[in-house]
């Protein structure tokens, strides 16, 4: 410890005048030295100290203790009101001055009847703050500057400032006149929100700044501006062959979200920010995603002949439940539903599943690889507990186009849709068999290639709506369109299809919803709803 207390007093002197505004510095400093040798010696310590240890000693010590600033140094001084304090200054600021913060309001304890029932000559702390305020006023000799918060952050309403502020401002306005003018705007001046607004470089008396950073922000916030350049202007480039190699699970994953597929694997750009955050709070309710999750999980459990109620107990220790007997209540209330879909989709499945369906279709210069499962004598089965959407319809139409295309011996050609409807009904959709599996295919893969270059104007759940509405419901092509574009903007109570990020990325200004997008949702499910049928 002496080996560093010489180092460092030999480094301090050194490099350090002494002189009447540095001393003071320089001999706390020199007693945390002492300071530190006492403390080694009190220890018994012997050994070598390292100097990351005297280092985080000495700022330890600095940011605990501090210089000791006074009440005057000789530069700006704050400091709270205190009786008997003000000495005059050339300029005193009062900060805060806000109708609720001063004069500071007296809260007495409930049992305290001496402030209950107060007597002549009883201590006020509203009248100490008066007169601390009248003691600040007559301290002030060239200048008196008092702020408050004028506006509501809320409503952008008017705050009142403190009364005592009021109270000087009608004092004055008493006793002085400005021809042409009233006092109180003369006196008062209403800041802007942001120090780089533009109200200050417009060389007014009152709002004024030297601050050449701001300066910058300002100019450049009232600089004119072009309309920014729309996300892939020009469109991307070619891609390469390995591009025409295309998998089932990636021609579903376009198709359910052209935009986000462009941007993810053409671009290798993600624009969610998974959570890593735990919940910190037990669950009281289940909300609509993990009630999907359960009762999907439910329902696969079931489909594996092993009984759903058994496994309330994992749910709930999963934290995916309430604890207690209301889990128990909520879990038994999914469970009658879910066991009632189970045995619909039990019947219509009939005997085991056939074996994985590998495949490879060449058409159209692409190469469709993948495999078929939950395949079954009578019927290919999709299924969804949940209400069905448009990306669900689509993506069980390729997988339907792709087992008729197949066309392997002992395979059925039939596809069955399962879900649920938008009143939470059990709903169930056969798609009959497709002669021209592979023509369709076809077009849905040039449709990808497109989607490569450029973000498609497809959206599963307007274009299926649009498409209904055309051709099963047959309404008029402007109340479909108009629709459309309603679902797309949104509403005072639903975000719309906008509100996706990817889709505000890659269609920020203009709507998509036009001939484009019209023409896409008929190619796509005008086959698909002429070869469905209802069960």
């Amino acid at each position: 410890m002496e080996c560093w207390q010489a180092e460092l007093t030999g480094v301090l002197t050194d490099f350090f005048e002494p002189g009447e505004e540095a001393d003071r510095e320089m001999q706390l400093i020199r007693r945390m030295l002492d300071d530190l040798v006492k403390t080694g010696a009190v220890s018994l310590f012997d050994e070598k100290v390292p100097l990351q240890v005297v280092r985080s000693y000495l700022e330890r010590t600095l940011d605990q203790t501090g210089f000791g600033l006074g009440f005057m140094t000789g530069g700006v001084t704050f400091c709270a009101m205190l009786p008997m304090r003000s000495i005059p200054f050339r300029v005193i600021c009062l900060l805060g001055m806000d109708g609720e913060a001063y004069p500071r309001q007296s809260k007495p304890l409930g049992f305290d009847f001496m402030a209950r029932y107060p007597k002549p000559g009883d201590r006020s702390r509203r009248n100490d703050d008066r007169y601390l305020f009248l003691e600040a006023i007559l301290s002030a000799r060239q200048k008196l500057y008092i702020s408050y918060v004028g506006q509501s952050i809320q409503d952008n309403s008017p705050i009142p400032p403190s009364v005592l502020v009021s109270e000087l401002v009608d004092y004055v306005e008493q006793g002085f006149e400005i021809p042409g003018r009233t006092l109180r705007d003369h006196l008062q001046i209403k800041h802007r929100l942001q120090a780089f607004s533009p109200e200050y470089f417009k060389n007014q008396e009152k709002l004024f700044t030297y601050s050449e950073e701001n300066y910058e922000i300002a100019a450049t916030a009232i600089a004119e501006r072009g309309e920014p350049a729309p996300f892939l202007s020009t469109g991307l480039s070619e891609p390469d062959e390995s591009w025409k190699k295309v998998d089932l699970h990636g021609l579903c994953a376009f198709f359910s979200s052209p935009a986000r597929f462009l941007v993810n694997r053409r671009l290798g750009i993600a624009l969610e920010e998974a959570s890593s955050y735990a919940e910190e709070r037990e669950p009281f309710t289940v909300d609509t995603l993990e009630r999907y999750l359960l009762e999907e999980s439910m329902l696969r459990r079931r489909l594996q002949g092993r009984s759903v109620k058994k496994d309330v107990a994992l749910a709930i220790a999963s934290g995916r439940l309430p604890h207690g007997p209301v889990g128990h209540c909520v879990y038994d209330g999914f469970s009658a539903g879910v066991e009632r879909f189970a045995e619909d989709l039990s019947r219509l499945i009939g005997e085991n599943a056939l074996e994985t369906l590998d495949f490879q279709i060449d058409v159209g210069g692409f190469s469709l690889t993948g495999s078929l499962k939950d395949v079954f004598r009578e019927r290919m089965i999709r299924y969804r507990y949940a209400r069905l959407k448009g990306k669900d319809r689509v993506v069980s139409w390729i997988h339907h186009l792709v087992l008729n295309s197949v066309r392997a011996e002992g395979y059925p050609r039939h596809t069955l849709l399962a879900g649920l409807t938008k009143e939470r009904k059990r709903a169930f959709y056969d798609y009959a068999p497709v002669e021209q599996g592979e023509t369709i295919l076809e077009g849905l893969l040039r449709r990808y290639g497109e989607g490569l270059r450029a973000p498609l104007h497809f959206f599963p759940e307007l274009s299926w709506s649009y498409a209904e509405a055309r051709l099963s419901k047959k309404k008029p092509r402007e109340w479909a369109l108009e629709q459309a574009r309603e679902a797309w903007e949104g509403d005072g109570w639903n975000e719309g299809e906008r509100a996706d990020v990817y889709h505000r990325l890659c269609f920020p200004k203009a709507s998509p919803i036009d001939s484009a997008f019209e023409e896409i949702a008929l190619e796509v499910f005008e086959p698909l709803l002429n070869s469905l049928k209802t069960e």
